[in-house]
């Protein structure tokens, strides 16, 4: 699932709530310069990890589309889990 933020994409490395990121989580944090396609648009983005108050933001509009995310959450503790954005480079 994404979430659009502005010109920004914004994903979650939920991996269904288990104890470890997924794998595509750990790639981006090694290569952050990448492209994603999302439906027929191709663009050139660079990832980062959201903390704080755009962490808590973008994690709330993820749970009010997809309530399973609270889940998730909790059977992910103590692993918290990251949100991506990623950015129009």
């Amino acid at each position: 699932m994404i979430c659009r933020d502005g010109e920004a994409i914004a994903v979650v490395a939920s991996k269904a709530g288990l104890p470890s990121n997924p794998a595509w989580y750990y790639n981006l944090l090694a290569h952050a310069d990448t492209t994603v396609q999302v439906g027929a648009e191709r663009r050139p983005v660079r990832a980062r990890v959201a903390e704080g108050d755009e962490r808590e933001r973008l994690w709330e509009r993820f749970v009010t589309t997809f309530p399973e995310y609270e889940r998730y959450r909790e059977r992910a503790a103590p692993r918290r889990i990251p949100v991506v954005v990623l950015e129009p480079r």
